[in-house]
C-alpha cells in the first residue's frame, strides 16, 4: 500500500520509530493524524505489539498512509461534494443527470474510494475524522456517510477557497457535527408548512382573480417565504434591530404580503387600478417594483423594522442601493460594529450571473466608505432567464461564482427541501454575524409559468416544462412529509386551505369597495424658496484657519504647504477665495449648523484636478497617516466623510443614492472623475435620481458633482452630458445647475443641505475655472445673499441692444473678447440654474433692458448636445414674443474633437461670433 515516492517509504521508518518514541513521552509533540495512527497502534492485540519493532513501524507506516488518504477524502468532500449534491428539484439521481451540467462528469474529482487509494476492505477499519464529525475514531463507512449526508444532500457549500483559517473551522465544525441535517420540533415546522400553504394558495388565488396581469409568480419557489420568514424572526435574537432588503420582482407579492405585513386588501387594490390616492409612493409604478416599510414581529414576540426597497426592472440596480441605505442606517442607529443592521438582497440567478453590477456591489462589500458588515444573498435560482437556458447565459459552473471573488461560503440548497432551506439560511445568518461578511444561499427550484404568467415557456424548454407541468409543488410535498410525521391531520390541513381562501376572498371585496379620496393627503414637499441661514463672515474665517492650519509634528507635502499658505494670503490681502476654498468654506459652515456630509468619488479626497485636498498625509510617517482638516471643525461629533471609491460608477452613485434614503438630512455627494463618466451610472441616474419620487415617493437630495467644460482634452474628458440630465427633467424632479463663481456654488450647497425641499442636485462642475484668475470670490459674497438662478451682467451695459444668454466657463471667454471689442452693446447674462427653468428671473432681468432686440444663446457644446435644444424650448414658452437665437458648434456623433488645434479653432469662431448682430454661427465645418 506504500507507493514509491511516499515520504512513508522504508527509508523514512527511522524517523517514524524516532516520532513514535517521542509520542510515548509526550502525546502532545506530534500532530494530530500521528497522534491517532500511534493510539491505534497501542490499542492492537498484544501479540501484535510483541512482533518485531520493524514489522510493527512498516504497519504504523501503513496505517498512517490510509490515514492520510482519509484525509484526502475529507478534503476532498469539503472541496467538491457539492458536484455530487442533489440539488436539482427537476431531476433525480446524481451528477450530471442531477445538476444538468454542460461539462462530463468524468472532468470533475471523484469522490470514490478508488480515487484516494482505499478500497472496501477499509471500510471497517477506523480512522480520525476530525473533531466535528466525531471526537472518537470512525469507521471508513461511516466517515464516508457522514460526509455524504454533509456535503451531498439537499445542501450543498463551496467555502474551501477561503482563506480565512477561522472562517473555514468554524463552518466545518457548524456543519459536520450535525451533518448538515435540519433538526427542527413541531412548532417550527407548522411555520414552515403555513408560510408554504400561504403563498401557494396567495399565488393561486392571483392567477384566477386577475386574469392576464402580470405578477411574477413565486410558484416553484415557494421555499423563499419560510427562508425569510426565520430571517426575520431569528434577526432580533441575533442582536439585529434592521433589515434593509431588496428584491428581484419575482415573488415580491408574495414577500410584500407574507412577510412585510402588507394587508391584502390593499395587494389587491393595485390590481384592480385602486390603489389609494393619498399614497404617492404606489402612483406611479407597477405593483411588484414598490417598496414598503414594516415593524415585524416574531413568533418570539421580539421586534425587527424590515424596509423593502423600491426598484425598477433593471435587475440588480438595487444591489448598491440597498447597500448604500444599510450604510446609512446604521450610521443613524450608531451601529459602529455594523452588527445590527443588515442588508439582504434576492436575486436571479441568471442577472446573478449576467449583470456587472453585482460584482461592482461584491467588490464595496471590505472597503472602508461601503462596507456593511456582511450582506445575507439569496439566489431564487429558476435555473432559466427569461428564456435562455442556463448553459447559454454563463461560462460558470454555478450562477454564484462570481461570489468566489470574496472569501466568503456559498450555500446551494434544493428549494423542494424547504426545511434545508431554512436550515441553510439559519447558519448563513449565524456566520454573517460571527465575522461580518458577505454570505451567499442558492436556492435550486423553478419558475412555474414563463416569465410572466402570459408567457409559454415550453416554445424553448418543452422538457423542462413538461417536467414542471407533471411535478407536485413544493407546499405540497412538504404537506406531505408533515401528515406523515402527525405533524398536522389532514382534516386540520383542509381547514386552514379553507379559511385562507376565504380570508383572501374577503382582501378582494375589500378592495373592490369604494373608498373616499383625500385631496389634500400629500402635503407640500418643501418651500424651494426658503431663505437660508447665512453664516457670517467672522465664522468664515475661523473655520479657513482652521482648515488650513498644520498640526504640530505633522509634516505635510511641501507642494500643499504652498497651496495652502497661498489661500490664506489672497484671504488675508484680497479677501477672496477660490473653488475649492469656497466648497471646503461650504462644508465647514454645514458642520458647524450640524449637518452631517458624505462625499465619495474616484478622486474626490485630493479632487481630480488636485484642488480639493481634504485628506493631508504626512509625508515622513512610516505608516500611512492621514489628517482630515474638516473633521476637527467643532462640533467634532457631526461626521464628516470624504471616500476616495473603486473604478465604479454604477455602484458606487447606487450606493449613494441608498444612503440618501437611509439618512436624509445628511449631504452626500458623488462625484465623477470626469463628468463623461457620469454615463456609466446611467441606470441609477434614469431610475433613481431622475424617476424615483414619481415612480415610488422617495425622495433623495443626491448631489452629482460633474465636472464639465470644454477645454481640448477629446471627447471623454468634456463633456457631463448636460443635456441628457435636461431631457430627464419633468415635474421638478431635478435640479440642474451650472456655477460660474465660487459664492454660487458656496449658497448652492448650502441651499441643498438646508432647505426642507429635497431634489436630487446635477451640478456641471468646472475644470480650468478652479485655477482662473477671475473665478474668485469676495469672502463677503459667501457672507450675505443667496443663490441666483441667473446672474446679471456685473458691467449692466444700459443701452445693450443684445443679450448674450449662456452658461459655465464659456462666460469668461465672452466677457474677455467683450472687453478686448470694447463692446457696450452686448449683455451677458448667466443661467446659473437650467431646471426648474428661472422664467421669472429671467423676465425681471430682460425689464432691465429695454432696447434689447435679440437674444442669443451661446454655448461651447454641439449643437445636439449642451443646453441648446432644452433652452430652445423653454425660452419659446416663457417668452412667446420673442426668439432665441443659437451660437455654437454643429451637432456631433462625438461630444468633442480630439483635435486640440481644432478645438481652439472653434472655440476662437464661437466667441467672435457672439457679438456679432444676428449670426447664428455653427462652426466645425
Amino acid at each position: 500500500m506504500i507507493k514509491n515516492g511516499s515520504p512513508l517509504t522504508a527509508v523514512n521508518l527511522p524517523w517514524i520509530e524516532e516520532l513514535h518514541e517521542a509520542w510515548k513521552q509526550d502525546p502532545g509533540s506530534v500532530d494530530g493524524p500521528w497522534d491517532e495512527v500511534f493510539r491505534l497502534e497501542e490499542a492492537a492485540p498484544a501479540m501484535e505489539r510483541r512482533s518485531s519493532s520493524r514489522a510493527g513501524v512498516s504497519r504504523t507506516a501503513d496505517q498512517a498512509f490510509k490515514q492520510n488518504r482519509v484525509n484526502s477524502l475529507i478534503h476532498g468532500f469539503r472541496e467538491v461534494g457539492y458536484i455530487y449534491a442533489h440539488l436539482n428539484p427537476l431531476a433525480t439521481g446524481e451528477g450530471e443527470e442531477t445538476n444538468f451540467y454542460t461539462e462530463p462528469t468524468h472532468t470533475y474529482a471523484q469522490l470514490t474510494l478508488k480515487e484516494f487509494d482505499l478500497g472496501e476492505a477499509d471500510l471497517s477499519s477506523e480512522f480520525s475524522a476530525g473533531n466535528a464529525l466525531s471526537d472518537h475514531p470512525m469507521k471508513l463507512a461511516d466517515i464516508v456517510e457522514a460526509l455524504r449526508e454533509t456535503y451531498c444532500s439537499s445542501i450543498a457549500v463551496e467555502f474551501m477557497h477561503i482563506q480565512n483559517k477561522p472562517m473555514r473551522r468554524w463552518l466545518i465544525q457548524e456543519m459536520e457535527s450535525v451533518r448538515n441535517r435540519p433538526s427542527f420540533g413541531p412548532d417550527k415546522k407548522r411555520i414552515i408548512l403555513e408560510d408554504l400553504l400561504r403563498s401557494e394558495e396567495f399565488e393561486h388565488f392571483m392567477h384566477t382573480a386577475f386574469i392576464g396581469q402580470k405578477r411574477f409568480s413565486l410558484e416553484g419557489g415557494e421555499s423563499v417565504i419560510p427562508a425569510l420568514h426565520h430571517v426575520a424572526d431569528t434577526a432580533s435574537t441575533l442582536g439585529i434591530t434592521d433589515i434593509i432588503l431588496g428584491m428581484t420582482h419575482r415573488g415580491r407579492l408574495t414577500v410584500l404580503n407574507r412577510i412585510m405585513g402588507k394587508p391584502i386588501a390593499e395587494v389587491f387594490s393595485e390590481f384592480e387600478g385602486r390603489s389609494d390616492e393619498s399614497d404617492y409612493s404606489s402612483s406611479g409604478d407597477v405593483r411588484y417594483h414598490l417598496g414598503y416599510e414594516k415593524e415585524h414581529v416574531g413568533d418570539n414576540g421580539q421586534k425587527v423594522r424590515i424596509s423593502l426597497v423600491a426598484n425598477p426592472s433593471h435587475l440588480e440596480s438595487v444591489d448598491g442601493v440597498v447597500e448604500g441605505m444599510a450604510r446609512a442606517v446604521q450610521r443613524e442607529r450608531e451601529d459602529n460594529e455594523r452588527h445590527r443592521v443588515m442588508p439582504v438582497i434576492l436575486h436571479g440567478d441568471a442577472a446573478f450571473s449576467g449583470q456587472g453590477v453585482v460584482s461592482e456591489t461584491f467588490n464595496l462589500a471590505n472597503l472602508k466608505g461601503y462596507k456593511t458588515g456582511g450582506t445575507l444573498h439569496i439566489i431564487i435560482n429558476n435555473q432559466i432567464g427569461f428564456t435562455t437556458s442556463s448553459r447559454d447565459a454563463r461560462s460558470t459552473f454555478f450562477s454564484t461564482d462570481v461570489a468566489k471573488m470574496l472569501p466568503i461560503p456559498i450555500f446551494h440548497v434544493n428549494g423542494d427541501d424547504p426545511e434545508a432551506v431554512v436550515y441553510a439560511i439559519d447558519l448563513a445568518l449565524r456566520f454573517r454575524q460571527a465575522f461580518g461578511r458577505d454570505v451567499v444561499v442558492d436556492i435550486f427550484c423553478y419558475r412555474k409559468y414563463g416569465h410572466n404568467e402570459g408567457d409559454d415557456p415550453s416554445f424553448t424548454h418543452p422538457l423542462m416544462y413538461r417536467i414542471i407541468e407533471k411535478k407536485k409543488s413544493p407546499p405540497a410535498m412538504y404537506a406531505e412529509r408533515c401528515l406523515s410525521q402527525s405533524i398536522l391531520s389532514p382534516d386540520e390541513l383542509d381547514r386552514f386551505r379553507r379559511e385562507f381562501r376565504a380570508e383572501l376572498k374577503q382582501g378582494l371585496e375589500a378592495a373592490r369597495a369604494p373608498r373616499p379620496h383625500d385631496p389634500h393627503a400629500r402635503a407640500a414637499a418643501g418651500d424651494p424658496d426658503e431663505p437660508i441661514e447665512l453664516a457670517g463672515e467672522a465664522q468664515l474665517r475661523e473655520i479657513a484657519a482652521r482648515i488650513t492650519t498644520v498640526p504640530q509634528g505633522f509634516h505635510v507635502h511641501p507642494k500643499l504647504k504652498r497651496i495652502m499658505d497661498e489661500k490664506t494670503a489672497r484671504l488675508a490681502k484680497d479677501g477672496t477665495v477660490d473653488w475649492a476654498f469656497a466648497e471646503s468654506l461650504a462644508f465647514g459652515t454645514l458642520l458647524v449648523d450640524g449637518v452631517p456630509i458624505r462625499l465619495s468619488g474616484q478622486d474626490s479626497s485630493r479632487g481630480t484636478f488636485s484642488q480639493r485636498h481634504l485628506v493631508w498625509w504626512d509625508t515622513e510617517s512610516r505608516l500611512p497617516l492621514p489628517h482630515t482638516p474638516l473633521a476637527h471643525v467643532p462640533p467634532t461629533e457631526i461626521q464628516f466623510s470624504v471616500y476616495d471609491s473603486p473604478l465604479s460608477e454604477y455602484s458606487v452613485l447606487a450606493f449613494e443614492y441608498g444612503f440618501t434614503l437611509g439618512r436624509p438630512r445628511a449631504l452626500v455627494m458623488w462625484e465623477a472623475q470626469f463628468g463623461d463618466f457620469s454615463n456609466g451610472a446611467q441606470v441609477i441616474v434614469d431610475n433613481y435620481v431622475a424617476g424615483g419620487e414619481a415612480k415610488w415617493g422617495t425622495v433623495s437630495g443626491i448631489v452629482l458633482l460633474l465636472p464639465h467644460g470644454f477645454e481640448g482634452q477629446g471627447p471623454e474628458h468634456s463633456s457631463g452630458h448636460l443635456e441628457r440630465f435636461l431631457l430627464l427633467c419633468a415635474k421638478d424632479n431635478l435640479q440642474v445647475c451650472n456655477c460660474t463663481t465660487p459664492a454660487q456654488y458656496y449658497h448652492l450647497l448650502r441651499r441643498q443641505a438646508r432647505r426642507r425641499l429635497r431634489k436630487p442636485l446635477v451640478v456641471m462642475t468646472p475644470k480650468s475655472l478652479l485655477r482662473h484668475p477671475r473665478a474668485v470670490s469676495p469672502i463677503s459674497d459667501l457672507a450675505t445673499g443667496a443663490f441666483q438662478p441667473v446672474l446679471d451682467d456685473p458691467s449692466r451695459p444700459k443701452k445693450a441692444r443684445r443679450i448674450l444668454l449662456c452658461s459655465g466657463k464659456i462666460y469668461y471667454e465672452l466677457a474677455a473678447k467683450r472687453e478686448e471689442l470694447k463692446d457696450t452693446g452686448t449683455a451677458i447674462l448667466r443661467v446659473e440654474q437650467l431646471y426648474p427653468f428661472p422664467s421669472k428671473r429671467l423676465a425681471e432681468l430682460f425689464k432691465a433692458y429695454p432696447a434689447a432686440s435679440e437674444h442669443a444663446w451661446v454655448q461651447e457644446e454641439p449643437r445636439n448636445r449642451g443646453a441648446w435644444l432644452f433652452m430652445r424650448e423653454m425660452f419659446e414658452q416663457a417668452f412667446p414674443k420673442a426668439s432665441l437665437g443659437y451660437v455654437g458648434r454643429e451637432a456631433s456623433a462625438s461630444p468633442a474633437t480630439g483635435d486640440h488645434a481644432r478645438h481652439e479653432r472653434e472655440q476662437k469662431q464661437i466667441v467672435e461670433a457672439a457679438f456679432v448682430a444676428g449670426s447664428q454661427v455653427i462652426t466645425g465645418k
